[in-house]
């Protein structure tokens, strides 16, 4: 079993990224020194690490994963021993409007962090995926580990490139790795481009609910504590060379997640949910726009004990509680 202690996460000011990094310092965790590094582009947000900026264990650095000099100096300085790549371009939307910015960063920037494990081969690369690189499933059936990539967005196939390099270095070079793939998330700090944070306000602002085609496509949404708790597990006990799936079994319709959204939300402030439903408005579907994801998490559940702490109802009462305070940073 591994003995990580010391970490540096990269894109640590990001929604997950951030999320992982409050999770790795609470005070019964053993983690000696946790730097982040982050380019702080328009998806950061520093006000989701501003918990911990005083603990003694925590650097915040600016900067580049492209930068192999400045990644290589800062795992030497701080004798790092697992790096949890969490930095990547990750908007659909945006990477059909402007793909190249998801090449540079998701393929370029992992390319770029491999080669400087390759020269500390002593450290473990653990990459954050999604399930978005297999593609588009039917009514039935799961993803699995072992699923073919099928990737459909620019995005999707930036990550899935990524996906191979790690493979790719682990098998020729002899790293240590563990790659996994994750559902849709949400939770605290999310960025507004996003689905659910978007809906939320525009919910609360009382403005129209735009949604893609007639809102039939399905997701599984995993709230982003179940998927730290797992990312916590794989880092410290996952196998060497593996791949996990991590997913929540909350498949749902668009439109049905909209429908429970608006119910909590007009609950909340004591409101009749149709007059928020009558915001509501279809809209021409995103190209390429993938049916269903859903993944089986057998693997992480029997091999590392993990399971969901968050039901769908409950875990959206917490994140439409957590926005309705306001406690979202405008950037």
């Amino acid at each position: 079993m591994r003995q990580s202690k010391r970490l540096l996460v990269t894109g640590g000011a990001g929604f997950i990224g951030s999320a992982f990094i409050r999770k790795a310092l609470e005070k019964d965790s053993h983690y000696e020194r946790v730097v982040n590094l982050d380019l702080l582009t328009y998806a950061a947000c520093l006000e989701s690490v501003a918990s911990v900026e005083s603990d003694s264990r925590y650097t915040f650095v600016h900067g580049d994963i492209c930068n192999e000099k400045l990644v290589e100096q800062l795992c030497v300085e701080y004798e790092i021993d697992t790096i949890v790549h969490f930095a990547a371009e990750s908007h659909v939307d945006r990477s059909i409007a402007g793909p190249r910015a998801f090449f540079e960063t998701n393929v370029r920037g992992t390319f770029a962090l491999l080669e400087v494990v390759r020269k500390l081969p002593c450290m473990h690369f653990h990459h954050v995926s999604t399930d978005e690189v297999y593609g588009s499933l039917g009514m039935e059936g799961c993803f699995n580990e072992d699923s073919a990539y099928a990737p459909n967005s620019p995005y999707a196939a930036s990550k899935a490139a990524s996906d191979h390099f790690v493979r790719a270095y682990a098998h020729t070079f002899g790293l240590s790795i563990t790659l996994s793939h994750s559902t849709n998330n949400y939770g605290p700090f999310q960025n507004k481009e996003k689905f659910l944070p978007c809906m939320i306000y525009k919910c609360l602002e009382k403005k129209s609910l735009p949604l893609y085609g007639e809102g039939v496509n399905m997701r599984d949404w995993i709230h982003v504590e179940d998927h730290i708790d797992a990312l916590m597990l794989i880092v410290q006990k996952g196998t060497s060379g593996s791949v996990y799936g991590i997913g929540s079994g909350n498949a749902i319709r668009n439109i049905d997640l909209l429908f429970l959204v608006i119910q909590e939300i007009a609950a909340y402030l004591g409101e009749d949910p149709k007059e928020l439903e009558r915001l509501i408005s279809f809209v021409a579907d995103r190209p390429g726009h993938d049916f269903r994801y859903a993944i089986d998490s057998s693997k992480i559940k029997n091999e590392l004990n993990w399971e969901p702490r968050y039901s769908l109802i409950e875990g959206l009462k917490n994140t439409i509680l957590w926005y309705s305070k306001g406690l979202y940073v405008e950037r």
